[in-house]
């Protein structure tokens, strides 16, 4: 039986440390298999604190010496075990000094100071800095970080670290191959935000100068040769920088900044204060080996990791339980700045099916909690949708309530008030609660409750006095631990729309009670007005009205909100998809015939909103709408539903794809929408054996590495096979680590089990690789959920048994991998039963902290 399981940790429970530690010193000896790391803390007991020992964290470290106030203590003085070093009591003002020895070649967790690639980095959030030195640590310990850093000049000629460079040159001794660096942080840290990377690179440089006029020296390290293919992560930093300046009005605070790429890591990104650590996924792009979606995601994480040095850095979170204060805010920030990037229509739509996917399923489930949990069992998995992307819809409704005016006006006070602080979301909302003179206690509710509301909308037209009655009810279902929700404020983004086409009536209208009514009265015309809601997703929620499939039709042609426009249509198929699997619902030829109208209206202006509209719900989305769920039925009804679309749209297809493609080529919003849209004529020509015919010239003649792999996509789905396209590609790219887990991706989200197997069995499969593991292992879970949920259970064999393999090496990983059960007690029973009986066996075995607190929580 599991023996490992985690220890609750509860929000009311939270007490401050009772030491400060004003400065520390840490120098690292830099050793593959025996880094020694020597650490000095200048420790000060807080005032008013009483008398008590002082605890640090650690875990699988050497201790070789412990000095207090220069003087050797012993062992009378302290306690030792797995997790920690406990002085005893200390005095209230003290010189610690730390000597420990660790193995960075030994550590798979990817957690701490490890080795990726021949080279030394690190990645301590949430608690990696305990592998390091003991240390406490928590994210309200902040201190001052001078680190040297002492290695072989030939095998790590680069010595990187946070802060600014003070000195470097040859180290004292007999071995004049050893060099050192000495790096300075003026700025206070908690330890999470600690960062170390040493080895020898190629490095992309640029510079910045500041509205204030610093000037900043730029640099992304990368792996011998790549150094060009960080062209567009530099451009993508720089206007971040001018971004932040120009709307928040955050200039940069040190002279230099650093990106680091590596190849193993758990993680797309880490914003370690001057010193940002890359998953090498988001920082090498080119057209040759990088996809529109490629480009797009690097803006988005550079430009992510660089917010976080207001949003995380210079005011950081208060515990763990406060990780939304910072991600949520952020994601927020790199959401608009994305959308200011782009199109901002667009990029609202690609955000909120990101959001559909990934936390409304986590809110349904039983892996269901709050923005702001009140307890969790292992952090690393706090790390979530819920906390991530719903955190971030969070800021959007607060800027919707009270104003663009009041909200910036609230940013300034949040980063004026709090600047060098470890805050928590009460002290977030009092910084809004004075820019808008509103209290914004109910609002704090949205932190408290998990799970998605759901608004009801009725409808009641007086013809006789023109009058509109509309009636907004609201409930969220019961989540684990939570049976009893409260109404939450919800900004309801309104606006009412004649068949004339005039201008909309926007009402700025919000849900503040279980149920509100609001009347409205046609002034101009007898006629009844059609009422748009949530326009531009205006809040995390489920609206359900009864409307007809004419009159839902009607609306979406009305509709002057992007976002709306394409949410009716998506609705409509997903009422259609559902229909079809489960009532034997009749194909409606009107709605495909609406729908591709619809498509080649939008492509005579906006390519890519024209590929979103063409763009059928996934299965995972249409999972909430009917339980039990059935995925292989509903896979197989998307199918049918999509060689419909291709046979309306056939002759639109093929003049989409005999258009020539953009060249040059240009990571630009305008081209990336027209090859998006080439992208959804090819996805559906792969249903149409006639339309298949064109695919494989289309993969050989490909100049970019979308429309490349576009195709061979296509061409593994369609009746092509597309076996010797595979074998092409492969040869094409085995030499490219990137492009080689597109291929494994690709072949993952449609392959069957046994074929699955074979790429796990593949020599290029690497289980030490989380990039390679997340390529085939993910992607199958997640994307491909007519195999992974099959019936017989050969699906769920398979990731377990991965999990199994992967959770001694990189618990982290091995965790996450398991959500993909997150939905199991909603399947049909058969797949159910599977389920279950898949997860029980898991039961049975050891597992580490990180995959035991998933397990319990999926199984209840």
């Amino acid at each position: 039986m599991r023996t490992d399981s985690p220890q609750t940790v509860r929000l009311d429970e939270y007490t401050p440390y009772p030491f400060e530690i004003e400065h520390v010193r840490l120098d690292f000896t830099l050793q593959p298999e025996a880094t020694r790391v020597r650490s000095r803390l200048k420790v000060t007991r807080k005032a008013n604190m009483a008398q008590t020992d002082m605890v640090l964290d650690g875990e699988q470290l050497t201790l070789k010496s412990l000095y207090l106030d220069g003087r050797p203590l012993d062992k009378t003085s302290y306690q030792t075990d797995e997790t920690s070093l406990t002085l005893i009591a200390p005095p209230d003002e003290f010189t610690l000094d730390i000597d420990v020895e660790i193995n960075p070649k030994a550590n798979t967790a990817l957690s701490g100071l490890y080795i990726s690639g021949d080279r030394f980095c690190t990645q301590c959030e949430a608690i990696g800095f305990r592998r390091i030195t003991y240390w406490p640590d928590r994210p309200d310990v902040m201190s001052r970080f001078s680190v040297s850093l002492t290695a072989d000049k030939t095998a790590y000629p680069v010595l990187l670290s946070n802060g600014s460079l003070i000195e470097s040159g040859t180290a004292e001794g007999p071995d004049t191959n050893q060099h050192y660096a000495l790096w300075d942080d003026p700025h206070k840290k908690p330890s999470y935000l600690f960062a170390l990377c040493a080895g020898d690179y190629d490095i992309y440089r640029d510079a910045f100068t500041t509205k204030s006029g610093r000037h900043v020296e730029l640099a992304i390290y990368v792996d011998k040769g790549e150094a060009p293919r960080a062209a567009w992560a530099m451009d993508c930093l720089k206007r971040a920088m001018t971004w932040d300046e120009d709307t928040f009005g955050r200039e940069y605070d040190l002279d230099v900044f650093n990106i680091v790429a590596v190849r193993d890591f758990n993680f797309g990104a880490m914003e370690n204060k001057g010193l940002n650590i890359f998953n090498s996924a988001y920082v090498l792009a080119d057209e040759a080996t990088a996809t529109d979606a490629d480009f797009e995601a690097i803006e988005s994480i550079v430009a992510h990791e660089y917010f976080h040095n207001w949003t995380g850095n210079r005011i950081t979170c208060r515990d763990w339980f406060q990780l939304c204060l910072k991600e949520g805010l952020t994601v927020f920030r790199d959401q608009e700045f994305s959308a200011d990037m782009r199109s901002r229509s667009v990029q609202r739509i690609k955000d909120v099916i990101r959001l559909r996917a990934r936390q409304f399923p986590e809110d349904a489930g039983p892996l269901a909690h709050p923005v702001r949990p009140s307890a969790y069992g292992s952090i690393d998995n706090l790390y979530t949708a819920t906390v991530y992307e719903k955190g971030a819809e969070l800021i959007r409704m607060l800027k919707q309530l009270i104003g663009h005016e009041a909200f910036a006006k609230g940013m300034d006070i949040y980063f004026e008030r709090h600047d060098g602080d470890a805050a928590t979301i009460e002290d977030f909302y009092a910084c809004f609660e004075t820019a808008s003179g509103q209290g914004l206690s109910d609002f704090l509710r949205w932190y408290a409750q998990a799970g998605t509301p759901v608004v009801t909308i009725t409808e009641d037209w007086n013809e006789a006095v023109s009058t509109l009655q509309v009636t907004f009810t609201q409930s969220t279902p019961a989540t684990p631990n939570q049976d009893t929700k409260h109404p939450v404020p919800i900004p309801l983004g309104v606006a009412l729309l004649s068949s004339q086409g005039d201008d909309p009536v926007t009402e700025p209208l919000s849900l503040n009670a279980s149920s509100m009514t609001y009347k409205f009265t046609s002034s101009e015309t007898s006629s009844r007005p059609m009422v748009s809601v949530g326009r531009g997703f205006s809040a995390p929620v489920r609206f359900e009205r009864n409307m007809t499939q004419a009159e839902q039709l009607q609306l979406a042609r009305a509709e002057t909100d992007p976002f709306n426009r394409w949410d009716l249509i998506q609705g409509l198929l997903k009422t259609q998809i559902l229909g079809a699997t489960y009532d034997d619902a009749p194909e409606n030829p009107d709605l495909i015939a609406a729908l591709a109208k619809a498509a080649i209206q939008a492509a005579e202006t906006d390519d890519a909103y024209a590929s979103l509209l063409l763009r059928l719900p996934d299965v995972g989305e249409i999972f909430l709408d009917h339980i039990p769920a059935d995925p292989v039925k509903l896979t197989a009804t998307r199918n049918a539903m999509k060689t419909a679309l291709a046979d309306e749209l056939s002759d639109f297809i093929r003049a989409i794809l005999a258009r020539p493609t953009p060249a040059p080529f240009q990571p630009s919003a305008e081209q990336a929408g027209i090859r998006a849209l080439r992208g959804a004529a090819m996805d559906l020509a792969a249903c149409d054996p006639q339309l298949a015919e064109l695919l494989p010239a289309l993969f050989q003649s490909a100049s970019s590495m979308t429309e490349q792999l576009t195709a061979l996509g296509a061409l593994t789905r369609s009746a092509k096979g597309g076996e010797n396209a595979l074998i092409a590609f492969y040869n094409q790219w085995q030499n490219s680590p990137l492009v080689i887990d597109k291929w494994f991706q690709v072949q993952a989200r449609s392959s069957d089990i046994s074929h699955i197997y074979a790429l796990q069995a593949h020599p290029d499969f690497d289980l030490g690789n989380p990039n390679r593991v997340r390529a085939l292992a993910a992607v199958f879970a997640m994307g491909n959920l007519a195999a992974f949920h099959a019936p017989d259970g050969t699906g769920y064999t398979f990731l377990s048994e991965l999990i199994v393999d992967i959770d001694p090496r990189n618990p982290a990983l091995a965790a996450r991998l398991l959500t993909a059960f997150e939905q199991w007690t909603s399947l049909e029973p058969v797949a159910k039963a599977s389920a279950e009986k898949t997860l029980k066996n898991l039961e049975n075995v050891q597992l580490s902290k990180n995959t035991s607190d998933i397990l319990n929580r999926v199984l209840g």
